[in-house]
């Protein structure tokens, strides 16, 4: 296969095998969301779920949790790592949203990116999943995939979220990112598959013979 071919293959077979993508973090509104995606970072999904319950107990709105203490804040998220520095950016956020934003998200990446913890891709998962602006957020998970599929040379997250946003059609981008997620974790895990084993890799590279060597993201 080509490049466009393979392109239009993958963009099918994930559309095939994931037609509804669920959002994986819990949440029940655009600043929830943003909290548990900041919780994210270098922790599972899995556990953050587990962890905002008890977090949005607390606090749901940035009212809330900017009149919470950070060490409250930080015995609640400790399980996710990196906890202080997480507890000190949710607090700080807080209440810069209501001091800056009248207590809500901005529908901005340039205004989510200047939030305490709140990075490029932190800021895209926010703009896709809870304004359905067309973003193209890159994780591990994507970075690793486009590499094994030839979408990217891996060089950085940054251009790999510019190949992908080049390759496929932007009213894609939303679900996409999701779908690519769901397949390496069910399908084309970092320790297995190596681009050799999973349903994509065969049929897009099927005389391929030595396992891909992914640049970290």
């Amino acid at each position: 296969m080509n490049l466009t071919e393979r392109t239009k293959y993958i963009d099918q077979k994930l559309e095939e095998l994931y037609p509804n993508p669920p959002i994986p973090l819990n949440h029940q509104s655009p600043y929830t969301l943003l909290i548990a995606v900041l919780l994210s970072a270098q922790c599972t999904d899995a556990r953050v779920n587990k962890v905002t319950p008890a977090l949005f107990r607390l606090a749901s709105i940035p009212q809330k949790m900017a009149k919470q203490t950070i060490e409250e804040i930080n015995e609640i998220v400790r399980p996710c790592g990196l906890a202080p520095r997480k507890a000190k950016a949710i607090h700080e956020l807080s209440i810069i949203l209501i001091k800056e934003h009248r207590g809500q998200v901005p529908q901005s990446l340039e205004e989510l990116e200047k939030l305490p913890g709140v990075g490029h891709k932190t800021a895209s998962v926010v703009m896709s999943q809870a304004f359905g602006v067309p973003s193209f957020p890159v994780d591990t998970h994507i970075h690793r995939l486009a590499q094994r599929w030839k979408l990217t040379n891996g060089k950085n997250v940054t251009q790999t979220e510019k190949d992908l946003k080049r390759h496929f059609a932007q009213e894609r981008w939303n679900s996409l990112h999701l779908q690519i997620i769901y397949y390496a974790r069910e399908h084309c895990p970092a320790r297995a598959c190596h681009g050799l084993e999973c349903i994509i890799c065969k049929t897009s590279f099927p005389t391929r013979k030595s396992r891909v060597k992914n640049r970290k993201a």
